[in-house]
């Protein structure tokens, strides 16, 4: 299959990306970094392609997913990894974090999605966004409610794009704790944090258990996607949720 993956140049994205490399599929990864994109593609032995793309320049999210579905041959898949997590109370918040949260998480993915329909039609192809718990599984967490407001939107518009357009598979994709991988593969969540705050709010999940104590193996995520992208066009997963599973307690 023929993969777009956009947020691959650092955490989930770059795991997902280098893991339907090595399952057979021929992917561009997409990303602002383009010099960790060229880092990507070097581990992953030549086979995929680097393409710098910013999801809130509009213009540039056009120009970067066609040039993907030209040196690909087209698009089967999207995958919209993308995302900043924004810390911080409601009450603190101005209007330049509220605008960054939702261009990079909403609308760069409404935009990316705009650019790749053409192709995903001609294709009977899907489209998968990585959304949150936070947003849809639990109540929403202290802290984070510009990040959850923005990943609910985000659902919200899977949704409307799944019933504008049911020619393609749309799925939102709700993924619990995962640390990522290695280097940059790790995820970034809290680049940039208040740790004090990070801190102070981090106690409260913990307390209403909203953490789920475990970590998600990565493989597990890719594997996840992998599944979606090989269903035949007869099926679509309009929600799926990858979870970590709690270890039972041991003694």
């Amino acid at each position: 299959m023929r993969v777009v993956v956009l947020g691959a140049s650092s955490g989930l994205g770059r795991c997902v990306a280098i893991g339907l490399g090595s399952a057979g599929h021929d992917v561009a990864l997409l990303a602002r970094r383009k010099d960790r994109l060229d880092r990507t593609v070097e581990e992953m032995g030549g086979a995929a392609t680097a393409i710098e793309c910013d999801v809130t320049d509009e213009v540039g999210c056009h120009e970067a997913v066609a040039e993907a579905a030209r040196q690909l041959g087209g698009i089967d898949a999207l995958v919209y990894a993308t995302g900043v997590g924004t810390l911080g109370h409601l009450a603190d918040m101005d209007a330049a974090t509220w605008t960054r949260t939702l261009a990079t998480n909403v609308v760069g993915a409404a935009i990316a999605t705009q650019a790749a329909l053409p192709h995903l039609q001609a294709s009977d192809g899907r489209a998968i966004y990585f959304s949150s718990v936070s947003a849809s599984m639990t109540p929403a967490w202290p802290g984070l409610g510009a990040y959850i407001s923005s990943k609910a939107a985000l659902d919200k518009m899977v949704e409307a794009w799944r019933i504008e357009h049911p020619e393609v598979g749309f799925t939102r994709l709700i993924v619990g704790d995962c640390g990522g991988g290695d280097g940059d593969s790790a995820i970034g969540f809290t680049e940039g944090w208040d740790m004090d705050l990070a801190v102070e709010v981090g106690r409260t999940w913990y307390e209403k258990g909203y953490i789920a104590g475990a970590l998600l193996d990565v493989q597990d995520l890719v594997d996840a996607v992998d599944g979606v992208i090989r269903l035949g066009s007869s099926a679509v997963v309009p929600t799926m949720a990858v979870l970590p599973r709690v270890p039972r307690a041991q003694g």
